[in-house]
């Protein structure tokens, strides 16, 4: 069997474990005024499981397979690919969450931005940075005002 299809396999049980965690035992311990609600806390669940399910057996059947073409990448070529920034950006990523309580959401998440996009080959400094800081606060803004979870905007010595 080919490695899609064990993928596919693979796939199938993680999506009837989830269906069936979400179809039998989610709604067990449901209040009795949620039972008479039309959409329940498991509702999505469910419609993941599903989709989930009609994934793996589209993959497991081989519909989605189209004629075989030429490998896009050549492992004996790995040195001509950019790996090098990909290297960089995941670094970049590890500090991004190292540096999120010292340094505050805002600083940190803005300095990642710019950081990032200059890795990636940005160099219109005057584009860059007011594109960070609105991204920066704009997300802040969702997240603590709209969904009610805090997170520091500011680093801690500064009152943050």
């Amino acid at each position: 069997m080919a490695l899609d299809r064990w993928i596919g396999l693979i796939l199938l049980g993680i999506c009837l474990a989830y269906g069936y965690a979400a179809w039998f035992t989610m709604d067990g311990n449901l209040a009795p005024f949620m039972q008479r609600n039309p959409i329940w806390p498991s509702t999505f669940p469910k419609v993941l499981s599903i989709l989930g399910i009609i994934a793996a057996l589209t993959i497991l059947s081989g519909v989605e397979k189209s004629p075989p073409k030429e490998a896009e990448i050549d492992y004996r070529r790995l040195g001509d690919y950019k790996s090098g920034q990909a290297l960089l950006l995941l670094c970049l990523m590890i500090t991004y969450a190292l540096c999120l309580r010292p340094i505050g959401f805002l600083t940190s998440t803005t300095l990642f931005l710019m950081l990032g996009a200059f890795i990636l080959g940005e160099r219109k400094w005057h584009i860059m940075v007011p594109v960070a800081v609105v991204a920066s606060l704009v997300v802040w803004y969702l997240v603590q005002e709209i969904l009610g979870i805090y997170m520091r905007p500011l680093p801690g010595f500064i009152g943050g």
